[in-house]
């Protein structure tokens, strides 16, 4: 980057500070921004700051939301029998896509992890339990990733939540449409079987 003017050095080493963008794509990305004419750069930076300035949690499920509590836990229309938790915000916006799932949610913002130092109070179960008080909730599912983390963490809540006289249930992990079994390793392989279901 020393063979570029400072401005431009600056841009391209902020971008490369994006998850997943190299130092390649950075330089790519900021020699867009600055052929384009100057209104869609300004707009771009606007965006940001807005975002950063107007973004928060939910206090109610800690959902990212510009509106307290946000939508999803304001619509009258949502089962609230049901938390179904998840572990990051984008999680949420995968369920949605699917039109299935009509309970509420509860954004752990992360997962059990000892080797990274995250351990439950790291992250928002104190939270989820302090919704159960009211007696409303008849059902927890628990949509953690289905990895070690994830299921450490499904473990560790439907131990907390089981006795509470709440139902915990676990998203059944398996094969995606149109896989091929050959190609499935034996971990998905056995959560399919366990998630199997009458036809």
């Amino acid at each position: 980057m020393l063979y570029y003017a400072e401005p431009v050095a600056r841009l391209i080493g902020e971008l490369s500070k994006l998850p997943g963008i190299g130092p390649k794509t950075a330089q790519r990305l900021a020699f867009y921004i600055l052929n384009n004419d100057s209104g869609e750069a300004l707009e771009l930076a606007r965006s940001i700051v807005d975002a950063k300035e107007k973004i928060r949690y939910c206090s109610v499920c800690s959902n990212l939301t510009d509106i307290d509590p946000c939508h999803t836990c304001r619509d009258e229309s949502r089962n609230k029998a049901v938390i179904c938790v998840v572990e990051e915000p984008r999680d949420i916006v995968a369920i949605e896509r699917t039109k299935d799932y009509k309970g509420l949610y509860h954004v752990l913002q992360g997962a059990i992890s000892p080797m990274e130092g995250i351990g439950p109070e790291q992250i928002r179960i104190k939270e989820l339990l302090s919704r159960l008080h009211d007696n409303l909730v008849k059902e927890i599912i628990v949509a953690t990733n289905p990895n070690i983390e994830g299921e450490a963490t499904a473990m560790y809540l439907a131990r907390l939540i089981k006795p509470l006289g709440v139902k915990v249930t676990r998203i059944a992990h398996g094969l995606p449409v149109g896989g091929d079994l050959e190609y499935a390793d034996e971990v998905t392989l056995s959560k399919a079987f366990e998630g199997r279901r009458e036809l």
